[in-house]
C-alpha cells in the first residue's frame, strides 16, 4: 500500500470498507448544548471552571455553545445530508440528576428522547456516552470522582437513562477519555474542576474506571441486545532517540498513558512497573475492583489523535518522562502532530495485543485557524487531507485484520473546546457563534461526496 503519510492522494472508496462500516461524527452535550440552565439542569463542574478568572483562554463559556439544544434538528439534516449512518452524542448528568437523592429530571430525558428520536427518523444510528467530562457540581462539592459514593452514584444515572431510552439506543460508551477526567482535572490542573494533586488524579482514575466496569450490566439488563463499550484517548509513544535512556522512557510512558487503561480493561490489571513507579500516589484498590473493571465489553472506541515522543527525564515526576516537540513534524494550527501511521499502529496493538470483538474510531480530527472567504464559503483544504490520510490508515489497519467496525470524525460542529473556549474549530461545519449560522466546510463536502461515493479520494 502507498504510504499514506505521504500521499495526501492515496485512492478511497467508500464501499471498500464494507457495507455494514458506520460513518458518523462525533460531539459531546456541554461543547454544542448551551441552554445551561434550561429545564432544571443543574451546575456542571465546567460551569464553575469556565466562571472561574484565567481558567478558559478566552474567557468564554458554554452557556450557549451552538445552541443545539434549540437548534437540534437543523444539525440532524446536516448530517444526514452528509450521507452520516451514525451519530455520537453524550448526555449530560446535570440534566438528568439535580442533587443527592433527587428524582431523575423528566424535562432533561424528554429531551434527550426527542433527541434520539430526532437521530432515528434521519436515519442515524444513536451513539451515546454517558460521561463526557460534565460532572454535576454537587458531587463535586462532596469529593467528586475521589470519592467512591460518586461510582454509586454514576451507576445509578446510568442506570436511569438506559431504562428511558433503551428501547432505541442500543449503542452505549459509558466513559469518554478516562485519562483527560482524572490527569487533565486533576493532576495538570487544565480541566475541571482543575486541581492538580496526584494522588487525588489516580484514585480519580481508579473510580472513574470502576464506575465503567459496575455500569456494564446495569445497561445490559436495560437494554435488549446492548452494545457496550469505553472511549480510550491513547497515542504511540515513540523514543525521542535510540538512546537506551529514551527507549526505557518510552516503556514507562506507555504504560501509563496506554497500558494503565487498555490492561486492567482486558483483566491484566494494573501494570505492576506502572504501581512500582507511583508508590504512595497509587490508588486505593478494594477486594473485587480488578474484576468488576474488567467486565466484559462489545467494542473498545479509539479516540485518536496525535503520537507522543518522550524522553528520558529525571526528576520529571513518577515516569521520569517528557513529552518533547519535534520541529520538524507536520502539524495542526493546534500544534497537534499529523501522523496518520499512527492511528495503523494502534489499530493493530489494540487488536494484536488485547483482541477486542470490535473497534470503533470513536473520535478523529484536526484544529485548524478557517477563514470564512468573502462568498461565504469555508476552504479547509488542511482539514480534508488529514482526513483522507486517517481514513487510508484505517483501511490499511483494516486490511490486516483489524475489526474496525466504524468511524466518527471529530466534529461535526465546531464548538467549546474545554480550556481553550472558541478559539479552536474542530468541526467539517463551520459555526458563527454570533448569529449560529451553520456552513459547511470543504472537509465536509469531501466527506459528503465521500460518503455517497461520489468521489475515490
Amino acid at each position: 500500500m502507498t504510504n499514506q503519510k505521504n500521499d495526501p492522494h492515496q485512492p478511497l472508496a467508500r464501499a471498500s470498507f464494507g457495507d455494514d462500516f458506520l460513518w458518523g461524527c462525533s460531539t459531546s452535550a456541554f461543547q454544542i448544548e448551551g441552554a445551561g440552565s434550561a429545564d432544571a439542569r443543574a451546575v456542571s463542574i465546567w460551569d464553575t471552571f469556565c466562571a472561574t478568572p484565567g481558567k478558559i483562554r478566552d474567557g468564554s463559556n458554554g452557556a450557549v455553545a451552538c445552541d443545539h439544544y434549540h437548534r437540534w434538528p437543523e444539525d440532524f439534516d446536516i448530517g444526514q445530508s452528509l450521507g452520516l449512518n451514525a451519530y455520537r452524542f453524550s448526555i449530560a448528568w446535570p440534566r438528568i440528576v439535580s442533587g443527592i437523592g433527587a428524582a431523575p429530571n423528566e424535562a432533561g430525558l424528554d429531551f434527550y428522547e426527542r433527541l434520539v428520536d430526532g437521530m432515528l427518523e434521519r436515519g442515524l444510528q444513536p451513539w451515546a456516552t454517558l460521561y463526557h467530562w460534565d460532572l454535576p457540581q454537587y458531587l463535586q462539592d462532596q469529593g467528586g470522582w475521589a470519592r467512591r459514593d460518586t461510582v454509586a452514584a454514576f451507576v445509578d444515572y446510568a442506570d436511569v437513562v438506559t431504562r428511558r431510552l433503551g428501547d432505541r439506543v442500543r449503542h452505549w460508551i459509558t466513559h469518554n477519555e478516562p485519562w483527560c477526567t482524572a490527569m487533565h482535572g486533576n493532576l495538570d490542573g487544565m480541566h475541571a474542576p482543575g486541581l492538580r494533586d496526584a494522588p487525588t488524579a489516580l484514585q480519580v482514575c481508579h473510580h472513574v474506571l470502576l464506575s465503567h466496569g459496575l455500569a456494564t450490566p446495569v445497561i445490559r439488563a436495560n437494554v435488549a441486545d446492548a452494545q457496550v463499550g469505553i472511549a480510550l484517548s491513547l497515542h504511540p509513544i515513540r523514543a525521542a532517540s535510540a538512546s537506551e535512556a529514551d527507549r526505557q522512557a518510552l516503556l514507562r510512558h506507555d504504560g501509563f498513558r496506554n497500558r494503565w487503561f487498555l490492561d486492567p480493561l482486558y483483566g491484566r490489571g494494573y501494570p505492576q512497573e506502572t504501581l512500582a513507579l507511583l508508590g504512595e500516589a497509587a490508588p486505593v484498590v478494594l477486594e473485587g475492583d480488578m474484576q468488576a473493571i474488567a467486565a466484559p465489553t462489545d467494542f473498545v472506541g479509539l479516540n485518536y489523535y496525535f503520537p507522543e515522543v518522550v524522553r528520558d527525564a529525571p526528576g520529571a515526576g513518577f515516569l521520569r518522562t517528557e513529552v518533547v516537540l519535534p520541529q520538524e513534524r507536520e502539524r495542526t494550527d493546534f500544534g497537534w502532530e499529523v501522523a496518520p501511521d499512527g492511528l495503523t499502529e494502534l489499530l493493530l496493538r489494540i487488536s494484536h495485543e488485547y483482541q477486542p470483538a470490535e473497534v470503533y474510531v470513536t473520535e478523529n480530527g484536526s484544529s485548524y485557524d478557517d477563514v470564512v472567504q468573502a462568498d461565504g464559503s469555508v476552504d479547509d483544504e488542511a482539514r480534508r487531507s488529514y482526513l483522507v490520510r486517517h481514513l487510508a490508515a484505517l483501511r490499511a489497519a483494516q486490511e490486516q485484520g483489524v475489526p474496525v467496525k466504524g468511524y466518527f470524525a471529530w466534529s461535526l460542529l465546531d464548538n467549546f473546546e474545554w480550556s481553550e473556549g472558541y478559539l479552536r474549530r474542530f468541526g467539517i461545519v463551520h459555526v458563527d457563534f454570533e448569529t449560529q449560522a451553520r456552513t459547511v466546510k470543504s472537509s465536509g463536502h469531501w466527506y459528503r461526496e465521500f460518503l455517497h461515493g461520489r468521489n475515490e479520494r
